[in-house]
């Protein structure tokens, strides 16, 4: 995000200092053409050599006034809020997308940990006392358990095979529910900050219009600022845009593969409860 607004800074520099490189180019050539027609004048002319380099020096020296930094200290009010918003924007989506990632990969690593442990164990009590507390498997399996442990009252009106079904069914629901937290706040930054972006851009072509008619002439001076501040802040809007979609996709084909390990699993551990009696131990 830094580079891509770095380049469309620097691109606003070049627009606005494309006109001001042409008056040196030409006092060069003068300089230039003046030793054919007066070599009279030449003597005079050796001691301009260090004022020029003394004064490209201190050309280089002087602070750009329509970079990201004189965005930052000479923007109003309106374009420092936008700024804030895109900044929250950027800043949750990549804390959604770094921890939704790190879910995901403790998620594969509990799946493969049920494929070995839990389908070799004695009972399904024992295989889900093998998994972590915090595996969804361990928890599919317990909320199964429960299911063909408790049917009695008016559950009995239920068929158990229908009770264990929807139990396992919305523990699933359940677990596909909390994957998905922080989904939608990747597609509503990856749909609003482009316009947050341009909203930034409207305000500064505003502000140099409002320049233009209170100097009342079109100067460069007038206009570079604001369009500089315009163009930076659709580069910002963009590039705060661009991760949250890439992220969103990213993340929900993950959790696909994820759901479809845990409804395969589901499907499976209906079939156990279903075909053997689960005895339920004591605790302690």
């Amino acid at each position: 995000m830094l580079k891509t607004t770095r380049m469309a800074a620097l691109a606003a520099v070049l627009f606005v200092a494309a006109p001001v490189a042409v008056v040196p180019i030409a006092a060069l050539a003068q300089t230039t053409a003046a030793p054919a027609t007066a070599p009279a004048a030449a003597p005079s002319a050796a001691p301009s050599a260090p004022a020029t380099k003394a004064s490209a020096k201190g050309a280089e020296l002087v602070d750009n006034p329509y970079g990201l930094e004189a965005l930052l200290r000479g923007s109003d009010i309106v374009a420092r809020v936008t700024l804030a918003i895109l900044a929250i924007m950027s800043m949750g989506s990549w804390y959604i997308i770094i921890t939704k990632v790190y879910e995901q990969y403790k998620m594969g690593r509990h799946a493969r940990t049920a494929d070995k442990a839990f389908w070799s164990a004695p009972s399904v009590q024992k295989g889900a006392e093998g998994l972590k507390k915090t595996s969804p498997y361990r928890f599919i399996a317990e909320t199964g358990i429960e299911a063909s442990t408790k049917h009695g009252g008016l559950l009995t009106n239920v068929d158990m095979n229908e009770w264990i079904t929807m139990s396992i069914q919305r523990a699933i629901e359940n677990v596909q529910s909390r994957s998905q937290d922080g989904l939608a706040f990747l597609a509503t930054v990856g749909s609003t900050a482009p316009f947050v972006g341009l909203f930034g851009t409207v305000w500064g072509i505003v502000n140099a219009l409002t320049a233009i008619g209170v100097a009342g002439q079109a100067s460069i001076d007038k206009v570079a600022g604001p369009v500089g501040e315009a163009l930076i802040m659709t580069a910002i809007g963009l590039a705060v845009a661009v991760p949250a979609v890439l992220g969103y996709n990213w993340l929900v084909r993950r959790n696909k593969t994820a759901m479809d390990n845990i409804r395969s699993f589901g499907a499976d551990l209906h079939a156990v409860l279903l075909s053997a009696k689960v005895q339920p131990q004591p605790k302690g």
